[in-house]
């Protein structure tokens, strides 16, 4: 048997419209961490963001890993401990900080298992919350307040004008940090050069695995690296048109257990 490694994001792909993994879903990924396959959960969300499938999937039990901050931050399941890791600069902050007060963005880092905003929540930042089951705490100076390590600032904006915003953010501070979005209304401030598929090149390594044997499933623009690196590119059927366009194979939807279809197609019956 030829050990695979599965990579998936989790909103959208891992789990269904309502944050949930389907039962179906569940015990296909359980048949093959049994069957010493790997498993990796890469996401945008912050790391306790991700404890709940990490302990549905029972990764801690297999030998999982997360891959959080869209890559900023590794950690392996079963001990906890920080593999690899990338921080933003701090001398970022002030220049972000008055960008979205200018434009009337939300802003938001993490702390804990806290969620750090420069100003009351917007309905996207009360979605973040929501999602990642991390109380919001608004600070009044975000700019003086942030004096610790981030991996990553997240920028909330109407759908509307997130791509302008974005092209402003990047002309302003690409040389120094990446600026892309991972939703209509999310602009990721990260460390220069970290994405999906950088960190997962650092994470084969660490397990001595290629990218000839990884399957990257995702919906989202912050998952276009991964599915552009993995031997098997794989686009929900609910992804992003740009999703597909680069992915090598379309399943079905997180509705309706896309990610049964992969395990069968390319781990299973392979």
């Amino acid at each position: 048997m030829t050990e695979k490694v599965l990579v998936l994001d989790i909103d959208g792909t891992l789990t269904n419209t309502q944050k949930e993994i389907t039962p179906a879903t569940k015990q296909a990924i359980r048949t093959i961490l049994q069957k010493g396959h790997k498993v990796i959960l890469a996401s945008g969300r912050p790391t306790p963001g991700m404890h709940r499938y990490e302990q549905e999937l029972k990764l801690d039990q297999y030998g999982g890993y997360l891959l959080s901050f869209n890559g900023a931050r590794i950690i392996e399941c079963r001990t906890g401990e920080i593999i690899y890791q990338r921080i933003l600069p701090l001398s970022i902050i002030p220049g972000i900080y008055r960008f979205t007060k200018e434009h009337g963005c939300g802003l938001i880092t993490y702390f804990g298992d806290n969620v750090i905003s420069a100003y009351e929540p917007d309905e996207y930042v009360l979605l973040e919350n929501r999602v990642n089951g991390m109380p919001i705490k608004v600070v009044d100076n975000f700019k003086e307040y942030v004096d610790f390590d981030i991996n990553k600032c997240l920028i909330t904006v109407e759908p509307e004008l997130a791509e302008e915003y974005e092209k402003e953010l990047r002309e302003k501070y690409g040389d120094i940090v990446s600026v892309y979005r991972s939703e209509p209304f999310y602009i990721e401030i990260m460390p220069k050069n970290v994405d999906k598929a950088t960190s997962l090149e650092q994470m084969l390594k660490v397990i001595g695995q290629t990218r000839e044997n990884t399957i990257c499933c995702g919906d989202g623009f912050n998952d276009i690296s991964m599915v552009r690196y993995a031997g098997i590119g794989v686009a929900m059927g609910n992804a992003q048109p740009v999703l597909k366009e680069v992915a090598d194979y379309i399943t079905g939807t997180n509705d309706n257990d896309g990610l049964v279809q992969v395990i069968d197609t390319f781990i299973m019956n392979a």
